[in-house]
């Protein structure tokens, strides 16, 4: 609307004050009334649009002090949700009519956690922790997002919400599943492994997982090349130090050390199930 009264301001003047009705210029004296009316009247409505939008701001950044805080790291390319009794997983459960906190932090690069659905987002940038905070209503599953280019695989970096009952989120919450060499193949989906990596034998930013154990591979170390075989010491040694040995072919500085997010535990079963996938 406003871009449509200005044309046709325009458009009258130019009409208006057409050369063949005006063939000799004049000096118009200044509207004292009319000047004070288009400062006045624009300021106003500025105001009134900053307003809504701090009003909208505030309401945005005033978490309720009942929230429920989930910790959010994103990296490259997957996001892990953290709860206050360290249950991890890489989907975000909520429970219905409870406000959510959400912690952000990023392990490498920027990223933008985005839900469309309840029109929050925010930045997850390295070194700094924001947050945001909504309020599920609805039993309904929403995607999540990454609305900041970060790479290759920046468009598979998706997960989910899903708003359960309270009753339902109580009994996820306090089903604690135990590390074994079992659960190689759950850790690998809750920690985002799989975003960089696969296990049918398919090439992503990293090697597949499938058949790698017990091969002889091509390594770059201080880029020299050097031979050596896949065996427990060296997939280890790959999550906590991943840029010490890169596979040739692949690029380094792509995966963070999982020093301090996996336990020994979880690592050795993740050692297990790789050992498996033949």
């Amino acid at each position: 609307m406003v871009l449509l009264g200005i044309t046709a301001a325009m458009l009258f003047f130019v009409w208006r004050y057409r050369l063949k009705r005006n063939p000799l210029a004049s000096n118009i004296e200044g509207n004292a009334m009319m000047e004070i009316v288009w400062t006045a009247l624009p300021t106003a409505l500025v105001m009134v649009m900053f307003w809504y939008g701090w009003a909208g701001y505030q309401s945005s950044r005033s978490v309720p002090p009942d929230a429920m805080p989930v910790k959010v790291t994103a990296r490259m390319w997957s996001w892990m949700f953290e709860y206050a009794n360290g249950k991890v997983h890489h989907e975000l459960f909520v429970p219905l009519d409870k406000p959510v906190k959400l912690i952000l932090a990023s392990q490498d690069v920027n990223h933008s956690l985005y839900i469309p659905a309840v029109r929050i987002k925010q930045d997850c940038i390295p070194g700094r922790e924001s947050y945001l905070w909504f309020r599920p209503t609805k039993l309904e599953t929403y995607d999540i997002q990454c609305a900041e280019f970060c790479g290759t695989e920046h468009s598979n970096m998706l997960s989910k919400v899903r708003v359960v009952s309270a009753s339902d989120f109580e009994t996820w919450y306090n089903t604690i599943e135990p590390v074994d060499e079992n659960s190689g193949e759950r850790l690998v989906q809750i920690y985002g492994c799989l975003s960089c990596h696969t296990t049918d034998g398919g090439k992503k930013v990293g090697p597949s997982f499938k058949g790698i154990y017990g091969e002889r591979q091509t390594v770059l170390v201080r880029r020299r090349e050097m031979n050596i075989d896949v065996d427990d010491e060296y997939l280890l040694e790959s999550m906590r130090e991943p840029n010490a040995k890169i596979v040739k072919g692949y690029p380094p500085n792509q995966m963070p050390s999982q020093e301090g997010i996996l336990s020994d535990e979880q690592m050795t079963a993740i050692v297990k199930y790789i050992q498996e996938l033949k």
